[in-house]
């Protein structure tokens, strides 16, 4: 199924970009017991999301976007994914896994070698996907107040 799905780099800003944003942030209002407020979360800004700073996907299937990831660099060989998603009815297709790897090349062209993310301790789907791709559980590198489980992989 994965062959269906088309993912472009796209102004973290464009019509889409933001429409996978709102749905990604509703979701985790609803999964997180405290709710989810993407100040609170030290949200970096769409300006960190562009080149050169970093690069935005988002994942189409049929034209309609379905899914959506960030990378930013947070220092000279060190970048850091946020806002890795796909909508519900399109999860077990590969779509995450897609996103995850093209985020994971954009990050060796722009010459980071270390990659870096973290996760609420109840997206256990996710961290079963970034397991199988060679993460590894790290100490904590950020205070946010979503984030138990912190997450590091080097890029070959």
């Amino acid at each position: 199924m994965v062959s269906t799905i088309i993912i472009d780099i796209e102004d973290p800003e464009s019509l889409d970009a933001r429409g996978c944003l709102e749905q990604y942030f509703e979701e985790l209002c609803i999964r997180f017991s405290a709710g989810f407020d993407p100040a609170a979360d030290g949200d970096v800004g769409a300006a960190t999301f562009r080149s050169p700073l970093g690069a935005f996907l988002v994942a189409r299937r049929l034209s309609r976007a379905i899914g959506c990831g960030g990378l930013h660099r947070v220092e000279t060989r060190v970048g850091e994914i946020r806002r890795l998603w796909v909508a519900r009815d399109s999860r077990q297709l590969g779509v995450g896994r897609a996103l995850l790897r093209r985020l994971e090349d954009e990050a060796r062209r722009m010459a980071i070698e270390t990659i870096r993310l973290d996760s609420h301790r109840v997206l256990v789907e996710a961290h079963s996907l970034y397991r199988a791709e060679g993460y590894q559980e790290v100490a904590p590198f950020n205070a946010s107040p979503y984030a138990h489980v912190w997450f590091a992989k080097l890029l070959g």
